[in-house]
């Protein structure tokens, strides 16, 4: 808390910004005053899964011009006890995919909301659909021929 204001902090990769990502920011903005949003570096994401499609400071340039969040900052670590100490959030707010990873920052004082995805898209999801339609236009310009096509020797 600061000056009587909750502070809500949430974060992630968001590689290929998509609606889930803006249905999570959207979520932590209603839950307090002042809204922080971390934004993984490149060298933090390498660390647990493959590089972003888009790099750190298009990620990072994307985040800061929703209207929802107050504050933007890049997140070199997954572990956020200095975060809590330097931030003073009171809530934290992350997807679902990562339960029970932060339940540690109750113990600090923090509300952990892991937020339910739900249906709908994600950045590997994204990823699986870019590379399948790539394979099957790559075929289809390998065999560019018609059927019935004479090829002369």
């Amino acid at each position: 808390m600061i000056q009587k204001k909750s502070v809500v902090y949430t974060s992630g990769t968001f590689d290929m910004l998509h609606a889930n990502h803006l249905k999570m920011i959207e979520y932590a903005r209603q839950l307090g005053d002042i809204l922080i949003v971390g934004v993984n570096t490149d060298e933090l994401v390498a660390s647990y899964k493959s590089q972003p499609i888009i790099p750190f400071e298009e990620r990072i340039a994307l985040v800061k011009a929703l209207k929802y969040p107050d504050i933007v900052i890049p997140q070199k670590s997954l572990n956020h006890k200095d975060k809590v100490k330097k931030l003073h959030f009171d809530i934290f707010v992350v997807g679902d995919d990562w339960v029970g990873k932060y339940d540690y920052l109750e113990e600090m004082g923090v509300t952990v909301v892991y937020f339910p995805y739900g249906e709908g898209i994600s950045s590997s999801e994204l990823k699986e659909r870019i590379w399948t339609r790539y394979k099957k236009l790559q075929r289809t310009a390998d065999n560019h021929l018609p059927v019935d096509a004479e090829v002369k020797s």
